[in-house]
């Protein structure tokens, strides 16, 4: 398993809980309330699936230090924002605020911005209404689903961000766990019910 793709898979079609593997690593996370989604849409709070490159980091340095990363990181700023409107020339990118276009403070009293990791989606360049602010970030306490960002608990975020680089990638599973592991069994059934005489 490649150590510069991290990919997320969701447990089942019912549930925004998955896991998130980085080589041998494996942590809890979950998506958005839309589920993943290989045709999201901005608003629809789904999780795009596919593979993307990770930008760099954004972090709270009033609350946490960060460890050494490979990725350009900056604070967050009191104004900073980001743009999720699909008629502005700032589309899903990071804006001053305040700001006419709708947007999304990334200076949050709730702790979950404490620690953001870009994701390169739908960003090079921005267009259609594909959806904007995909981040890795950190998870409410119950794991409740995000608004299509992928969630971590803190601490493990805090791990994931000193291993990921530039040359990683973010890889989004459309199937479910739960189905995977079915396809499984049912080739293993296969097997089970091959017989010698069938050659």
């Amino acid at each position: 398993m490649s150590d510069d793709l991290l990919i997320v898979q969701a447990d089942s079609a019912e549930t925004s809980l998955g896991w998130a593997t980085l080589g041998d690593r494996r942590w809890r996370c979950t998506v958005g309330a839309g589920g993943i989604r290989e045709d999201k849409v901005e608003g629809d709070a789904a999780t795009p699936a596919g593979v993307f490159p990770l930008r760099r980091i954004l972090f709270r340095n009033d609350r946490l230090v960060l460890p050494q990363v490979h990725l350009p990181a900056r604070p967050i700023a009191e104004h900073d924002g980001w743009c999720d409107d699909p008629r502005s020339s700032s589309y899903n990118r990071l804006v001053r605020i305040p700001n006419e276009w709708s947007h999304e403070r990334l200076w949050r009293d709730d702790g979950l911005y404490d620690l953001v990791i870009v994701v390169g989606y739908n960003d090079d360049p921005p267009e259609g209404e594909w959806g904007s602010a995909i981040f890795l970030h950190v998870a409410r306490g119950d794991y409740s689903p995000t608004q299509g960002c992928v969630a971590f608990a803190r601490d493990d975020l805090m791990e994931l961000v000193a291993l990921i680089g530039p040359d990683t990638k973010l890889s989004v599973l459309s199937h479910p766990g739960a189905e995977a592991a079915a396809d499984g069994d049912h080739d293993m059934k296969q097997f089970e019910d091959f017989d010698e005489q069938d050659w």
